[in-house]
């Protein structure tokens, strides 16, 4: 019998609008799936509380930050709020290639940006909240912004709405748990596609090879 616990891992995306609950979930896939690991982004956004620099992010200078683009150590980058988020791809190259699936917490500009480079890889999904209103309580509860902040993110909120259709699934998030059980659904087809399974190949020239 071949090993066909062998396979390419893949690019799980997860983007939403501030709020929508995508970091918890991801939390929570994370803590039960053991093959999936996250991707650590480098940002120059400051540290808030309780963060740890190479655990939640990588927390680098600006100037370091623009080395990086230059010397494309990025799969994808982006402005967010006024600050540069970036994608390392050494780590998430050497995941794939191990078989690890590699979970991403980004938004639709890197999404695109992923979209152009490694849309092989790629599964994504768009996580919504039930309603605009529902959105601006979780905001509100969550205590991390400025009343300011909370406008300025409602309002990105809405362009950020219009790229739905770029992704493959979308889930309203009006239930945490079933929301979870759907990730992780998708996640098991996904696994399964014919272009993750590398050991395939050998097993399938074995076959055909085999006399009638």
């Amino acid at each position: 019998m071949p090993d066909n616990t062998k396979r390419r891992g893949l690019m799980l995306v997860l983007s939403s609008p501030s709020g929508a609950g995508k970091t918890t979930l991801s939390r929570k896939l994370l803590a039960g799936d053991p093959a999936t690991v996250l991707s650590i982004s480098t940002t120059t956004r400051p540290k808030r509380p309780g963060e740890e620099d190479g655990v939640d992010y990588n927390f680098v200078s600006e100037k370091a930050f623009a080395e990086m683009v230059a010397t494309d150590a990025f799969l994808e980058h982006a402005m967010v709020f006024e600050y540069a988020y970036g994608t390392p791809r050494d780590f998430v190259e050497a995941a794939l290639a191990a078989g690890k699936d590699v979970l991403f917490d980004i938004d639709w500009q890197g999404t695109q940006q992923f979209l152009q480079k490694k849309s092989a890889d790629m599964v994504s999904i768009f996580i919504l909240s039930p309603s605009i209103n529902e959105l601006r309580n979780r905001l509100i509860s969550r205590g991390q912004d400025t009343t300011d902040q909370i406008e300025k993110r409602m309002e990105t909120a809405h362009g950020e709405l219009s790229h739905w259709v770029e992704y493959d699934y979308v889930i309203i998030n009006d239930n945490f748990d079933d929301c979870i059980k759907e990730i992780e659904s998708i996640l098991k087809v996904e696994r399964k596609k014919r272009n993750r399974q590398d050991w395939l190949i050998d097993f399938m020239k074995n076959l055909m090879s085999q006399k009638i």
